[in-house]
């Protein structure tokens, strides 16, 4: 099963992604990992990305999808992944249907999650950085940047939104239930 999971920040798309790709058996491939990999084993990617992200720049979408291609060809992927982290662009969604071809994704678990339940639960983490506002204006900007994504996978038919408020377990349920 090839999944892509979208939500907001702080909807908890990174700990779903590790529970239910433990339980299905495919690997969580997200690319602020893959990053982190390629820097650590200091590949030629990984030398890319790391001066990259050092001059406070993006990682263009081309390099994303040669870390994503080498991540979805290895033997744990073979079965299926759960993407988280890409793609966030209109451009991203093309670039990864050239990369994936006619096999494509199954499905896209959009997290359904309340605006000021999510304020809520950040403020409750005590960052520094998790203020109110600046967790409204990153809402915000999720909005604006993801609805193209959920209207081209929408169209395709293979958005399933879940709730994503709950104890971890009972989220994790909630989304094996939709992928069957």
């Amino acid at each position: 099963m090839r999944l892509l999971f979208i939500g907001p920040p702080g909807a908890g798309k990174g700990t779903q992604a590790g529970k239910v790709a433990a339980r299905l058996g495919i690997p969580h491939v997200s690319t602020g990992e893959m990053f982190r990999d390629h820097v650590a084993r200091d590949t030629d990617l990984g030398k890319q990305v790391k001066a990259i992200m050092e001059a406070g720049d993006y990682v263009p979408d081309e390099v994303t999808v040669a870390m994503l291609s080498e991540r979805i060809s290895q033997p744990d992927a073979e079965g299926g992944y759960i993407l988280d982290g890409f793609p966030r662009t209109e451009a991203q969604v093309a670039a990864l249907d050239d990369l994936l071809g006619d096999q494509g994704l199954d499905r896209v678990v959009v997290f359904d999650v309340d605006e000021d339940e999510l304020v809520d639960r950040l403020l409750a983490r005590g960052r520094a950085d998790d203020t109110e506002e600046t967790i409204r204006a990153r809402f915000g900007i999720y909005q604006e940047q993801t609805q193209p994504l959920l209207d081209i996978y929408g169209e395709r038919g293979l958005n399933v939104f879940v709730n994503g408020l709950g104890e971890v377990e009972e989220v994790s349920d909630r989304i094996l239930l939709v992928l069957t």
